[in-house]
């Protein structure tokens, strides 16, 4: 089972989703946990690459971006709208 740390930032933005879209990333982070690249997840590296950041769908339009930590835990950075996401990882 994967740990998962959240950072402040992602709190932040956890917090002002819609009350329907935390239910769908509540979800989601269960199916996470079990295994991070189960495919429904659609579990992606993002580019550019060197960065090490993650994704996965909360559903089509929303994401939570992530970092490896080690083999058995992860690193929840944001969530947002794919858009969103995008313009996170090119100005971090």
């Amino acid at each position: 089972m994967t740990e998962i740390f959240y950072t402040p930032e992602f709190e932040k933005r956890y917090r002002v989703l819609p009350a329907k879209l935390q239910k769908k990333a509540e979800r989601r982070e269960a199916i996470f946990r079990e295994n991070p690249f189960h495919p429904s997840l659609q579990t992606e590296k993002l580019k550019p690459k060197s960065k090490e950041y993650w994704s996965f769908r909360i559903d089509p339009a929303y994401r939570i971006l992530f970092r490896f930590r080690d083999g058995r835990s992860v690193y929840f950075l944001t969530c947002g709208h794919h858009s969103w996401i995008y313009q996170y990882v090119i100005t971090h």
